[in-house]
């Protein structure tokens, strides 16, 4: 990871949240989100840029990752409805460890049929990366699609995976985009290594934009 990866990534988004918080307080980056979901420093440092401190608390009781998991593992989109919507599932929540939970972040899963692609409208107003299917950002959400096959039982899904994270940041902010993109794909990595996935095609570390908004 270069120099000026690390200094974008490690750049706060916005005051507040955590950065007085004692050693002691919380859980670390390493740490928050069942034994911790962002492991290498690429997604340590967006993580704690996002929320504004390394210390965390998390909201275990209102999160449903075993539910979300078993779900995945069970989906079979050939069977569904064409109006069929799978609900999302919250694997994790979380917020800084002094501030309360006004600038939190939330990781939902759910299975779907195929990565949808973006329409022009929409890919104006958001940044495209190389990993999974399909993989975008905006200054509040960083979205991955992609492809598991699973070995038990045998079939393939698609997961969607999305990290919402706090409201309030400016749409200019493309920084903050690439922050999100990082932890959606470090949450997607332990999504998938979870279920024990193959052929995921997610990227490792920062994921390579292809795409930037063109208003």
């Amino acid at each position: 990871m270069t120099a000026v990866v690390v200094a974008l990534l490690s750049s706060c988004s916005g005051g507040g949240g955590g950065e007085g918080a004692n050693e002691s307080d919380g859980l670390s980056a390493s740490e928050v989100c069942r034994g911790g979901f962002a492991q290498d420093a690429a997604a340590i440092a967006a993580l704690k840029a996002v929320m504004g401190g390394g210390r965390f608390d998390d909201g275990l009781a209102k999160s449903e990752p075993e539910k979300a998991l078993e779900e995945l593992r069970q989906a079979s989109p050939e069977q569904w409805a064409e109006s069929y919507r799978p609900e999302s599932r919250r694997y994790c929540w979380f917020w800084p460890a002094e501030g309360g939970s006004e600038k939190d972040l939330q990781i939902q899963l759910s299975p779907t049929r195929s990565a949808p692609g973006l329409d022009p409208e929409h890919a104006e107003k958001v940044t495209s990366y190389a990993s999974g299917l399909q993989a975008y950002s905006s200054s509040t959400f960083g979205r991955i699609y992609f492809s598991c096959r699973l070995k038990a039982p045998a079939h393939e899904i698609i997961v969607e995976t999305v990290v919402r994270g706090p409201t309030g940041v400016p749409d200019t902010d493309l920084a903050q985009r690439t922050r999100l993109i990082t932890l959606a794909n470090a949450a997607a990595r332990q999504v998938s290594k979870e279920l024990g996935c193959e052929k995921d095609g997610l990227a490792t570390g920062v994921p390579s934009p292809t795409a930037n908004p063109t208003s």
